[in-house]
């Protein structure tokens, strides 16, 4: 698949993202599913439940994807994030840990396209136990613009496959359905051309370079 790049005057969304996957344990090898992208398998330990823990072929639990998901979390803010209110709108659903580098090299390009990009939005569901002043903190030295929300990782949403590697990433068309489902890290030009594909607006073209 070709994909149109994403011409924006912001540096961090215009780069692609050369990713390392990366192991909780501090292991070298990638952990890896059928698809080709790195991913980050959840820590073994009480941090996720037992099983979150190993990958499978399809890089997700034993829930199945709902076709038009349900999704209602509150924010770190303390707000209420509805995924039925955005209709009209195309939603990134970015399932991430803060102990998952590929999920921290990509949050500055998902913050620069929900930024720059009217009709996108992206909310991040961290997918790990972890207190709010912790991620408060972490989030105060890798900022975003997109709302987070904490998730229960034994209640995770019932709609989306329970996640057995990170980053895992929804795209979420305006009628509710889900067009595009990423697991292992995903680009701003990527996800533009999945909205494109599937009848989205297009990526906006350069700016002409003026006359000589």
């Amino acid at each position: 698949m070709r994909f149109r790049p994403l011409y924006v005057p912001c540096l961090a969304l215009t780069a692609l993202l050369a990713l390392a996957a990366c192991r909780p344990d501090g292991g070298d090898a990638p952990a890896t599913t059928g698809d080709t992208a790195p991913v980050a398998a959840p820590p073994g330990d009480a941090t996720a439940p037992p099983a979150a823990v190993a990958t499978d072929e399809a890089g997700a639990g034993d829930s199945a994807d709902a076709a038009f998901p349900t999704l209602e979390v509150t924010t770190l803010d303390g707000g209420r994030y509805t995924l039925a209110e955005r209709r009209g709108r195309w939603v990134v659903v970015n399932f991430w840990a803060t102990w998952c580098a590929p999920c921290i090299k990509e949050m500055p390009e998902l913050s620069a396209l929900d930024a720059m990009r009217e009709h996108i939005e992206v909310v991040g569901l961290a997918y790990e136990d972890i207190a709010v002043e912790d991620m408060r903190v972490f989030l105060d030295r890798h900022p975003v613009v997109y709302p987070v929300a904490i998730l229960d990782v034994y209640d995770p949403p019932k709609d989306f496959a329970t996640p057995r590697g990170l980053p895992l990433t929804y795209l979420i068309a305006p009628d509710g359905r889900v067009a595009e489902k990423f697991l292992g890290p995903v680009t701003a030009a990527e996800l533009e051309a999945a909205i494109t594909a599937a009848g989205g607006p297009g990526t906006p073209a350069a700016p002409a370079a003026p006359a000589a």
